[in-house]
C-alpha cells in the first residue's frame, strides 16, 4: 500500500501542527515548600495547584488531600481550600485521575505539568489549608510564550513556591 501526500494535504497537516495562537509545548516545573511548624497539633495541609487566565475556566493541576480515608471521607474537607474550591473544586469528582494525590510532609516537593496553553498572561495559584491551622494562597503570574522562572513565598502554611517554564 502506498501513501501519497499532496501539497494541499501537507499544508493542511502543517497548519494543524503549527496553528497560530497555540503555544509550543511547555513544561511547568513547580517546587513547593511546606514548612515544618512547631505546634501542639500538626496536620499535613491540603494543597491545591491551579492555573488562572482571565476569561478562561480555571484549570486544576493537582490536589493533595487525605485520599486514603475509607469511603473517600477526605474529600469533605476540600472545601476548606476555599479559593480553589470556589474557582473549580466544587465541580470536580474525586478521586480525579492525574490530579488527586496524598498530602505531603514538611519539605520541598517538586511536580511537573504539561498543560495545553495558548499564549497569554496566566497565574499559577497554590493554596494550602490545614486542620487546626491556617490557610494561605501564593500567586505567581507568568506569560506565554515567554519562559523563565517566577518565585514567591508564603508566610505561614507555605514556604517558597517556584515556577520554571521550559519549552
Amino acid at each position: 500500500m502506498q501513501l501519497r501526500i499532496t501539497g494541499l494535504t501537507a499544508g493542511a497537516i502543517g497548519a494543524g501542527l503549527f496553528a497560530p495562537g497555540m503555544a509550543q509545548a511547555q513544561t511547568l516545573d513547580v517546587s513547593i515548600t511546606i514548612p515544618r511548624l512547631t505546634v501542639a497539633e500538626y496536620h499535613r495541609p491540603y494543597v491545591a495547584i491551579w492555573l488562572e487566565k482571565q476569561g478562561a475556566t480555571p484549570q486544576t493541576l493537582a490536589v493533595w488531600y487525605d485520599d486514603d480515608m475509607k469511603a473517600n471521607e477526605g474529600t469533605k474537607w476540600l472545601r476548606d481550600v476555599r479559593q480553589w474550591w470556589r474557582a473549580s473544586g466544587r465541580t470536580m469528582k474525586f478521586p480525579a485521575a492525574g490530579v488527586s494525590g496524598a498530602t505531603k510532609a514538611p519539605g520541598t516537593h517538586k511536580v511537573s505539568f504539561r498543560p495545553k496553553l495558548s499564549p497569554g498572561n496566566y497565574t499559577l495559584v497554590v493554596e494550602a489549608s490545614r486542620e487546626v491551622g491556617g490557610r494561605e494562597v501564593v500567586r505567581l503570574p507568568f506569560s506565554l510564550p515567554k519562559g523563565g522562572t517566577a518565585r514567591a513565598a508564603g508566610s505561614s502554611e507555605l514556604g517558597t513556591v517556584t515556577l520554571t517554564i521550559k519549552r
